[in-house]
Formats: C-alpha cells, sequence, structure tokens
C-alpha cells in the first residue's frame, strides 16, 4: 500500500439479475483491486452499473483483469469493459 492510485474504470450493460454487483465485487476483492466509486441503475430491465477502481495494489495486468470479467460478462450475460481512467479522460474531454 502507499503507491499512488491507479484507477480503471469498469462498466458493467445487461439485463438485470441477481449477484451482478456481489460477482463482480468478489472477483475485484480477491485481486486486491479497491472500488474507489460505484453507480448502478436499473432502467426499462436493463442493469448499468460504472465502478472506479484503482488497480495500483493488484499483480494482475489490465489486460488480464479485463479478459476475465469480459468472460465473466459473457457467463453472466452482460457486457463488461475496462478501460484505463487516463484514457478515459482523454476521450471524454470537453
Amino acid at each position: 500500500m502507499g503507491k499512488d492510485k491507479e484507477l480503471v474504470f469498469i462498466t458493467v450493460i445487461g439485463q438485470d439479475q441477481k449477484g451482478i454487483v456481489a460477482r463482480i465485487a468478489t472477483y475485484l476483492y480477491k485481486r486486491d483491486i479497491n472500488i474507489e466509486d460505484i453507480s448502478q441503475k436499473i432502467t426499462a430491465g436493463y442493469f448499468v452499473m460504472t465502478m472506479l477502481v484503482d488497480v495500483a495494489d493488484t499483480r494482475w495486468s489490465i489486460d488480464k483483469v479485463s479478459a476475465e470479467l469480459a468472460s465473466l460478462g459473457v457467463d453472466m450475460n452482460l457486457r463488461i469493459q475496462v478501460q484505463h481512467g487516463d484514457l478515459f479522460k482523454m476521450m471524454h474531454r470537453v
């Protein structure tokens, strides 16, 4: 600990179902990835969640985390994307 934060955005979209937050949070916890912020909404049966997570303490690469979360998304019939915070800021500059 004590490292600078390395922030990454995770977005989750799909049909609402039980356990989405629990499964993703458990995955992150097991890889020493801290949830800094989380927002979720259900609209017309669709679940939409954005998470800002700190990956500074994990030994897993962002590419590995992204691939594993995408695979988890396939298992749950969700679309899960991972995007580095710096890239997100550059793409969404006003």
